[in-house]
C-alpha cells in the first residue's frame, strides 16, 4: 500500500500505530472545529454531558475512558468560556460537571462542522469500513488487559 507516493509503513507497535492514526483524525477535527473555539478532545465531554447531564469529573472520566488529570485538563478552557460549569457534590468531595445554556449553544453550533469532519473521513476511509473501524476501536477503548509481570 501506497500513501501520497511513498511506501506505508507499519508500525511493529500497536500503541505508536494507534497514536499516529489518533493525530491525523484529529488534526481533521480540529480543524473543522476551530472556528467555534473547540478541539476534539473537548467536543465529546460536551456531548456527554449533553446526552447524560451532570456527573461527578470520576463519573465521567470513566465514561469517556480519561483519566482525571486529562480530563480536568479538558475542562479547564470550557470552563472558562462559561460552557460547563463546575460546583462541588452532594458529598463535598466530588465536584459536579454540567454543560451550560452557552454550552449548548456552542454545541448546537460546531455540531455541523463536527458533522463535516465525520463525514470525509468516513468518504475517504470508506464508510463501511469508517463504522468497522469505530466498532473496533470501542471494542479496545473498553478490554480488560492484564499488565505483563516485570521481566
Amino acid at each position: 500500500m501506497r500513501i501520497k507516493d511513498k511506501p506505508l509503513l507499519v508500525s511493529p507497535c500497536t500503541c505508536a500505530a494507534i497514536r499516529q492514526a489518533a493525530r491525523r483524525v484529529t488534526r481533521l477535527y480540529d480543524q473543522s472545529l476551530a472556528p467555534f473555539g473547540l478541539r476534539i478532545t473537548q467536543y465529546p465531554i460536551m456531548v456527554s454531558l449533553a446526552v447524560n447531564g451532570p456527573e461527578t469529573i470520576g463519573a465521567l472520566a470513566e465514561r469517556l475512558v480519561m483519566d482525571r488529570a486529562t480530563l480536568g485538563h479538558n475542562l479547564r478552557p470550557l470552563e472558562a468560556q462559561g460552557l460547563v460549569d463546575m460546583r462541588t457534590g452532594a458529598d463535598r468531595r466530588g465536584r459536579v460537571v454540567a454543560l451550560t445554556e452557552a454550552g449548548r449553544t456552542k454545541l448546537r453550533q460546531a455540531r455541523p462542522a463536527w458533522q463535516a469532519a465525520q463525514d470525509a473521513f468516513d468518504a475517504a476511509f470508506g464508510g463501511d469500513d469508517a463504522a468497522a473501524l469505530r466498532a473496533t476501536m470501542a471494542h479496545v477503548a473498553h478490554l480488560e488487559i492484564p499488565l505483563p509481570a516485570p521481566a
